[in-house]
């Protein structure tokens, strides 16, 4: 038994029995003590809930994908919640489950969502992720056009793009400490310029 109380596995046995297969946790509690094991159904939640943090980002990476199906189905039924955080202004009252199934040209995604939002609304927030994915790849090929014409109206203008030759500036003196007898190593920090610099800069003089 490792420092961790709780195996990975447990985590997922837990959340799979529940959510995928549909036991509660209080029905799960009672076969874990049958099998000598006890473990209460409000530690069960702990666990999952902390479990749930480390996939997060591929349940958001899930729905990203799922926003950009070329068939999108959903439908919801109602859900008991013991206790929801809702918004103060929110006078609603109900519960939902809603299915998201997002089919692609070789894939297909389903989602579930439980709250006070109901299928339309988390369908609608699906679609809103689809909508930025677009805006975004607009974005990126106007800046895309923007940076290549302006690199070309530089060149118009004479303009050298590129790093700047900060080394270059020092080839004469890099030449001169070389002939006198210092070292690569010493050349580049006495004139704070990378080794490679003095390298190319000696190696462009001698062609060796």
């Amino acid at each position: 038994m490792g420092a961790q109380r709780y195996d990975e596995t447990a985590a997922a046995m837990i959340a799979q029995l529940k959510y995928g297969a549909g036991t509660p946790f209080y029905r799960l509690e009672q076969l874990e003590k049958q099998l000598g094991i006890p473990l209460p159904a409000a530690t069960q939640w702990e666990i999952v809930e902390e479990a749930a943090q480390l996939i997060k980002p591929a349940r958001d990476e899930l729905i990203r994908q799922a926003a950009q199906g070329t068939v999108v189905h959903n439908d919801d039924t109602s859900m008991r919640v013991l206790r929801l955080k809702r918004d103060p202004s929110d006078e609603r009252t109900g519960v939902f489950t809603s299915g998201i199934v997002s089919v692609g040209q070789d894939w297909k995604i389903a989602l579930y969502f439980t709250g006070g939002l109901h299928a339309g609304e988390n369908i609608a927030g699906l679609l809103k992720q689809r909508l930025l994915a677009v805006f975004a790849a607009f974005e990126r090929e106007i800046l895309g056009e923007r940076v290549g014409a302006g690199l070309a109206h530089a060149r118009q203008n004479g303009t050298r793009l590129g790093r700047p030759l900060t080394a270059g500036l020092h080839a004469g003196q890099v030449r001169k400490l070389h002939r006198s007898g210092l070292s690569k190593s010493e050349i580049s920090r006495r004139l704070n310029i990378g080794r490679t610099s003095v390298r190319r800069i000696l190696y462009e003089r001698t062609g060796s």
